[in-house]
């Protein structure tokens, strides 16, 4: 009986130290939240799942060591409680790490999404090497099993060539910066939309329709590819308009700048500070042909904006008296099979019976 009292008060301050420690962890969960930063919130879940048990393994070590057990009941009592740190550290450890890893991945990238293929292997070495600490611990020697391992990792990287590829290739994807979540990319094979995740095997795209594109991470490496949003997100769209002959090309200049900056102004996803930019450049057949420089914030939304820009534009020039002319043709007629010497080029020939 005398041996139950100091047991009953280790394993009680043990219960109080977890109790304790939860309480004081939850406080810090709450002005984890107020920071910008993501990281403190992931290490202080992560504490509040390993803190209370280690006070736990502390308060039932601390009973075991007052009761009066042989040397092979305490050997094996403590085997346990280390095992059992160990795992719980393990789990804890790799939740940080992958934690980490995505909250620097969301911040570099600048988008919701992370890269999952840094945080899968993260967790996996993580994971792996509290596995051999735990067989260390229990005795087993992991030298033979590092041995084996070896030989079977190069059979299994012969079987998993294709694998094994699409996983450097993310990998080497994600290190050159490339392409990150959130990018939206266009392939030469015909594909086109926002990265939505690179993990281990293969690259997932949003169209701007929402459906999904899986691309092998081999096969998005070894295409010729376009990124909108790098070097920078914002972008410039080219709208061709052409305007009559009998056109006075500086009040059209003048009315179309003011269009242009009326849209850029005004409709969502312009460039507020873009500098209209008109150019003329061809004498086509019925009209005299310019390109009109329009600025984006980003890829998608150049459509709403050509849209806005056409219609405001074609209001403008009606009220303005300028006209578009549409496409025209002459048709010279001939009798029997004789052509007309005078035929035109653009012409067609149409024979009389």
């Amino acid at each position: 009986m005398d041996h139950l009292l100091p047991a009953g008060i280790a394993l009680g301050a043990g219960l109080l130290g977890a109790f304790l420690l939860r309480m004081l962890l939850r406080w810090l969960a709450g002005h984890a939240g107020r920071t910008r930063w993501g990281g403190d919130d992931v290490i202080v879940a992560a504490l509040r799942t390993v803190a209370p048990w280690a006070a736990v393994a502390a308060g039932v070590a601390g009973a075991a060591a007052a009761l009066p057990l042989t040397r092979a009941v305490q050997h094996g009592v403590n085997q346990v409680l280390t095992v059992l740190l160990i795992f719980v550290a393990t789990v804890t450890a790799a939740r940080v790490v992958a934690g980490l890893v995505r909250t620097v991945t969301t911040s570099r990238s600048g988008v919701a999404g992370s890269a999952t293929i840094f945080v899968n292997i993260t967790r996996i070495l993580v994971l792996a090497i509290g596995f051999l600490v735990m067989l260390q611990t229990l005795g087993v020697s992991i030298a033979p099993m590092l041995t084996a391992l070896g030989v079977g990792g190069l059979a299994v990287a012969l079987a998993l060539q294709d694998t094994l590829a699409n996983l450097f290739a993310g990998i080497h994807i994600l290190a050159s910066k490339t392409v990150q979540p959130g990018d939206y990319i266009q392939l030469s094979s015909g594909e086109e939309g926002y990265v939505e995740d690179i993990n281990w095997r293969q690259t997932t795209v949003r169209e701007l329709s929402n459906n999904l594109v899986v691309i092998p991470n081999g096969q998005l490496a070894k295409s010729n590819m376009t990124n909108f949003m790098r070097p920078e997100q914002r972008l410039t769209v080219l709208v061709q308009v052409g305007v009559s002959y009998d056109s006075d090309l500086d009040h059209v200049e003048r009315v179309t700048t003011e269009v242009i900056a009326e849209v850029m102004a005004e409709v969502s996803g312009a460039v507020p500070d873009h500098e209209p930019a008109i150019r003329f450049h061809t004498f086509g057949d019925s009209r005299i042909g310019f390109t009109v420089i329009l600025g984006v914030g980003e890829f998608s939304d150049q459509y709403r904006i050509k849209h806005e820009f056409i219609k405001r534009l074609h209001r403008r020039y009606r009220a303005e008296g300028i006209r578009i002319p549409s496409p025209a043709r002459t048709v010279a007629l001939q009798q029997g099979a004789v052509v007309l010497p005078q035929q035109r080029a653009g012409e067609d020939v149409v024979p009389l019976p």
